[in-house]
């Protein structure tokens, strides 16, 4: 699993708070169980479909919620997109069966800060949680590799295209920023690259998110793409 570099918790060393969103009961007691060991966790609610996951994000606010993608009513992608509307601060990790890209790229428009597929390992979803929550994105890897090879082809469209002159500015040490969140590096490893501190890293970030009017590392990269903002040989 890319993306889990750190351990974190909530505000002021409290836990994490957590909803799951997801239309099979079983899965959800199964992962409640699973999650719930780590003392850092805290399932503070559960969801049956979109809309319920809507509403019981705006009533509790967690810091996480872990997503079904499809979900009757309301499917997991179209309530993570209003969750992030109604509650930008809450992370969104989707958790699916389903591999295909389609719905991948969908999730990262609509804000999501991860994409797991359901095979893999809970103490892993829990590394996930602490993940996303301390700042980074998270991708399956089989599900990452089929990212990069689309940002590759994104490239090579666009690779005579100028950037957009109406792009929000940027500083240059946010574009090295951007440039390296889009070649899929951790805080961690921007920090070492720039010889800087991980919280600069992170103030970066946050600062290119709200300029660029982006919701997550994923959607930052693919914006880099787009506009022509990486180096020739990335």
């Amino acid at each position: 699993m890319t993306g889990v570099r750190e351990q974190g918790e909530g505000v002021s060393g409290d836990p994490i708070r957590v909803v799951i969103a997801d239309d099979h009961v079983l899965y959800r007691r199964g992962l409640q169980m699973v999650v719930s060991q780590d003392d850092d966790i805290d399932i503070v609610g559960e969801a049956g479909d979109g809309k319920e996951a809507i509403d019981r994000t705006v009533e509790l606010l967690p810091d996480v919620v872990l997503m079904d993608v499809r979900m009757p009513h309301t499917s997991g992608i179209e309530a993570c997109a209003r969750i992030k509307e109604l509650v930008p601060s809450t992370k969104i990790i989707m958790l699916t069966m389903s591999d295909e890209e389609s719905d991948l790229y969908e999730a990262v428009k609509a804000g999501a800060n991860g994409y797991l597929l359901k095979d893999v390992p809970g103490e892993e979803i829990a590394d996930g949680i602490r993940a996303v929550q301390s700042g980074d994105s998270l991708i399956s890897p089989s599900m990452a590799s089929k990212l990069l090879a689309e940002f590759a082809l994104m490239s090579r469209r666009q690779n005579d295209r100028p950037a957009s002159v109406d792009a929000p500015r940027l500083t240059e040490r946010e574009l090295e920023v951007l440039r390296l969140v889009a070649r899929g590096l951790a805080n961690k490893e921007i920090a070492a690259e720039l010889f800087i501190s991980e919280n600069t890293v992170k103030n970066h970030v946050r600062n290119i998110l709200e300029k660029l009017q982006l919701h997550s590392r994923m959607e930052a990269a693919m914006y880099a793409v787009r506009e022509n903002l990486l180096e020739p040989d990335e």
